[in-house]
């Protein structure tokens, strides 16, 4: 029997930012682009709700062959919040958090931008048109689909950010989780959408926020700290809980 020891190795910081980079870039293309590109096209009377599940679906689709694609790499993220509960639960070191989170938004940017360029060749007026109506930004009062305040958005950001991070520590963890997390994951954040696109346009994740309200205008801009703030304190928790409640072992 040999003694060579065993060498297991695991992908380079550069790598899984790397894959943090284009997942985010593949949810906010994906998730985005259905909201400005639908909801610009389907207007007629009845269509919203259609739109509200087409919406719903593309970001959770997004995330679940975002799962499968990157998750190997860099645990598949592309979420500011679920990088900060992910390290709350102690699955990834804190020195990572920040790349991770650069990464994320940097993606996201990418991925509005190039949906910026693409309405630049668009109908007439489309760009701005999206751009009036918000370009699929996360807000509250006259920036929320159905009229809800901003304490509505604060409870159910925390609520449901929170959901989102349970979901998936329970799904992929070490040695009780599932080898198809990422329906879990993908379906989780399709729900999560349904319930919330009318209350503030679902953000649970800032670099979409982000990603959204630098071409939603100067309004947007000033309610996003609400979309930056209480999903990462929804991650907090959620991710603080899990480690004390559910990592808990016994021998017997």
């Amino acid at each position: 029997m040999s003694d060579t020891p065993i060498t297991i190795e695991s992908p380079t910081l550069g790598a899984k930012l790397a894959a943090e980079g284009f997942g985010t870039f593949l949810l906010v293309f994906g998730g985005v682009g259905t909201a400005v590109f639908a909801s610009n096209h389907f207007t007629d009377p009845g269509a919203t709700s259609a739109v509200y599940v087409a919406i719903a679906l593309a970001f959770g689709l997004t995330v679940l062959v975002g799962v499968y694609a990157f998750g190997p790499l860099s645990g598949g993220h592309f979420n500011p919040a679920v990088t900060v509960g992910a390290a709350a639960a102690g699955r990834i070191p804190w020195r990572d958090v920040l790349p991770y989170i650069v990464a994320q938004v940097v993606g996201g940017v990418f991925a509005s931008s190039a949906l910026v360029l693409i309405g630049l060749f668009g109908p007439d007026n489309w760009l701005a048109t999206a751009q009036d109506a918000g370009f699929a930004s996360n807000g509250w009062g006259a920036h929320s689909p159905g009229g809800f305040g901003m304490m509505s958005a604060i409870i159910i950001e925390v609520i449901l950010t929170g959901f989102f991070v349970l979901v998936i520590l329970g799904s992929t963890h070490p040695t009780r989780g599932s080898a198809h997390a990422g329906i879990a994951i993908g379906l989780s954040l399709t729900l999560i959408h349904l319930i919330a696109i009318p209350v503030d346009n679902t953000s649970v994740n800032p670099a979409r926020s982000i990603a959204a309200a630098i071409y939603g205008g100067g309004e947007l801009l000033a309610q996003l700290w609400v979309f930056l703030v209480f999903p990462i304190v929804g991650a907090l928790i959620v991710g603080y809980a899990y480690r004390a409640l559910f990592d808990g072992t016994t021998t017997s």
